[in-house]
C-alpha cells in the first residue's frame, strides 16, 4: 500500500518546500490538480450536485509540470502524478514533450494521469475541440507511448497525424498512464486502456463500489491479470486498520492530508490548509509517526 497526498489549494510557493518534508517523512507521493484559467463567464456545468465548482474564481492552480519539476528537483524517492490532468485540451506533442521531459529531470518518477475535462471555456481557449475531447484523449493514450520509444517516432490515428520527427529526451523507461473520472466511459477507458485509475474522496462504500466496478470492467476487455493501480482518498480517518482494509479490496494507493482535518475534506473547506510552509511540518511528521512507519 503507497500514502499519497496532494498541492490542491495549497499557496503555490508553498509547494516545494512541502515537497521536500514530504519526502523525508517517506510518503510515496503527490499528486498535482490541473486547471488553466477560471473565465469571468463561466456556463460550463461542474460535475456536482451543485453544478458549481467548489473553489473560487481565484484559487491558484499551478502548472503541473512546473510544479512536479520543481518537486523532483528538492526531493530523492517519491513519485509524482496528476489528479488529473486535462490532456485533450493540450496538442498532443505539447503533452509528450512535457511528460517525458519531466519523467527524465525526475530519474522516472513521474506517472501521468488524465481525464476528458468538463470546462469549455478552457478547451476553447486552447484551441482545441470540446466535443471530441473523449475520443482524442482515447487515441491521445495509445499515441503517447509511441511518441515517447525515442529515435524516429510518428503517429496516424483518427484525430492525430504526426509525422516522422525526433521527440528528445526521451524517457528512460516505460511512463504509466492512468485515468480520472467517475463516469462509465472514464472507468472504461481506465479499464480497457491505462494502467490503473485515480478517483476522489470516497465513503467506504463507494469505494468499495468502484474498485468491484473496475474489476468488473478489466474482465470484460480481457485485462484482469494485467498489473493495474486504484488510487483514492477515504472520508474515514486514516489509520494503519483502514489503509489494510483498503489494499485487501484492490487499493493500491490511497491519498491522504495530513495537514488537514477529516471534516476539511468532507466539507470541502480548504481554509485549514492555507499555512505557511513551515507549519506543515509537524503534521506531517506526526502523520509519518502515527500512520506511516507502522505501515512500513
Amino acid at each position: 500500500m503507497e500514502i499519497w497526498t496532494g498541492t490542491a489549494f495549497m499557496n503555490t510557493s508553498e509547494i516545494v518546500p512541502v515537497a521536500r518534508m514530504l519526502d523525508e517523512a517517506g510518503f510515496d507521493g503527490v499528486v498535482v490538480s490541473d486547471h488553466m484559467i477560471y473565465p469571468r463567464e463561466l456556463s460550463s456545468p461542474y460535475p456536482s450536485p451543485t453544478g458549481k465548482p467548489m473553489w473560487e474564481p481565484d484559487t491558484a492552480w499551478p502548472d503541473s509540470w512546473v510544479s512536479i519539476g520543481a518537486m523532483a528537483a528538492v526531493t530523492t524517492r517519491m513519485k509524482f502524478t496528476n489528479a488529473v490532468y486535462i490532456a485533450p485540451a493540450r496538442p498532443l506533442l505539447e503533452v509528450a514533450k512535457q511528460v517525458a521531459t519531466a519523467s527524465v529531470l525526475s530519474g522516472g518518477r513521474v506517472a501521468l494521469t488524465v481525464g476528458a475535462g468538463w470546462m469549455r471555456e478552457e478547451f476553447e481557449l486552447m484551441g482545441q475541440d470540446f466535443s471530441t475531447r473523449g475520443k482524442r484523449l482515447d487515441e491521445m493514450i495509445q499515441a503517447l507511448p509511441a511518441l515517447w520509444r525515442g529515435g524516429w517516432v510518428s503517429w496516424s490515428g483518427e484525430h492525430y497525424r504526426i509525422p516522422e520527427v525526433m521527440i528528445e529526451p526521451h524517457p528512460e523507461g516505460r511512463i504509466p498512464i492512468m485515468c480520472g473520472g467517475e463516469s462509465d466511459a472514464a472507468l472504461r477507458r481506465a479499464a480497457r486502456l491505462c494502467d490503473g485509475w485515480v478517483g476522489s474522496a470516497y465513503s467506504w462504500e463507494d469505494a468499495e463500489a468502484f474498485v468491484s466496478r473496475l474489476t468488473s470492467l478489466r474482465r470484460e476487455y480481457g485485462r484482469a491479470d494485467d498489473p493495474f493501480e486504484i488510487m483514492l482518498a477515504l472520508y474515514e480517518s486514516p489509520s494503519v486498520e483502514l489503509f489494510k482494509r483498503a489494499e485487501d479490496i484492490g487499493v493500491t494507493a490511497v491519498m491522504t492530508l495530513p495537514y488537514a482535518s477529516s471534516d476539511d475534506i468532507t466539507s470541502g473547506a480548504h481554509d485549514g490548509l492555507k499555512l505557511d510552509a513551515e507549519r506543515y511540518r509537524e503534521p506531517i511528521e506526526r502523520f509519518a509517526e502515527d500512520v506511516l512507519q507502522k505501515i512500513r
